[in-house]
């Protein structure tokens, strides 16, 4: 098992299959977008699947396919039935995937029959004046075009992710959670992390979990689930269920205690943390004709240095260089 000095077991695997995106969210990269990482610097699917192969053998249950946005990438059907196919301790990991859904009514359908179990939505608002200002591309139809086709496609559960953003979408938490409750799905709300690229974060406009909460218990009869393990987000039955919501609370009450997350980026660094200000280089073992023995080692020596928090509260806090698209969620 991958194990960290505090007794954390790292089952979940995060790779990041491209950090180039069709969207420009303004929480994320500014409008002209960021340097993208150069071509040749990309690992190559079987340079991926060599990497969550060791993982897997070490007790990897879960692998999340992220990016930028990972259906950018051309054999992203392909990566997933590697990835599907891979057989571990414990039996083949479940892959999921995190996406915009632009391109979704395409490729739902043949992911899902590679072997993709579920799929997590970016979904800010649902005003098309708003999504347009806040992702500066007029593509709120194809995105609810892409939830629609996942629905279509069988993945279950599908939960929508939304970044709470004061004076942006606050006002509209209580109807992403009716559009996601009328239709089966589970709205998820995330509070703002330090992870832009233009380093505007701050704490005192995020909104916080306890707010979000809040607002929603004017709407809804909220009753929590209790047994939330690893998962970061807490769950509330919404009107006595069956329908639920989520609240990611990374910063206001962080849950780094039960972290089992380990993150790949595109251009092959692990990372313990997503806050991070180090990584561990596995492009250059495998480059360099390294054994599944090196991969394994240095994959350790990456957790041996795991913090026992993401330290956004220290006073000497700083943002990862990466942005948030370069590191993968």
């Amino acid at each position: 098992m991958l194990v960290d000095r505090f007794g954390r077991v790292h089952r979940d695997l995060r790779i990041s299959l491209t950090d180039r995106c069709s969207l420009r969210c303004t929480y994320c990269m500014p409008a002209e977008g960021v340097p993208w990482l150069p071509g040749s610097t990309l690992l190559t699917t079987a340079e991926l699947v060599r990497i969550a192969s060791v993982a897997v053998a070490h007790g990897v249950t879960e692998i999340r396919l992220t990016g930028g946005e990972p259906l950018l990438r051309p054999d992203v059907v392909d990566v997933v039935a590697a990835m599907a196919a891979l057989d571990g301790p414990e039996g083949s990991p479940e892959i999921s995937l995190t996406t915009n859904a632009l391109r979704l009514p395409a490729l739902a359908a043949p992911l899902a029959d590679a072997g993709l179990a579920r799929v997590n939505i970016s979904i800010d608002t649902l005003q098309r004046e708003r999504f347009r200002d806040l992702t500066r591309r007029d593509r709120l139809t194809d995105t609810l075009a892409g939830i629609a086709a996942a629905d279509a496609a069988g993945f279950r559960p599908i939960k929508l992710n939304a970044v709470a953003m004061r004076g942006v979408n606050d006002d509209e938490l209580v109807d992403l959670v009716r559009y996601a409750v009328d239709r089966g799905y589970e709205m998820r709300f995330i509070e703002q992390m330090p992870l832009d690229a233009g380093h505007t974060w701050a704490r005192r406009t995020m909104v916080t979990g306890t707010e979000i909460l809040e607002r929603l218990a004017e709407a809804f009869t909220l009753t929590e689930i209790p047994g939330r393990g690893s998962a970061p987000a807490e769950r509330w039955l919404v009107d006595g269920g069956p329908s639920t919501v989520g609240v990611i609370r990374s910063v206001s009450a962080p849950f780094c205690g039960a972290c089992d997350r380990v993150r790949l980026t595109a251009d092959g660094q692990l990372r313990s943390c997503l806050f991070a200000r180090t990584e561990t280089d596995l492009r250059t073992i495998l480059r360099e004709g390294g054994t599944d023995e090196d991969l394994e080692a240095a994959i350790r020596t990456c957790l041996a240095g795991k913090q026992p928090g993401h330290g956004i509260d220290d006073p000497t806090f700083l943002q990862p260089d990466r942005p948030m698209s370069a590191i993968g969620g």
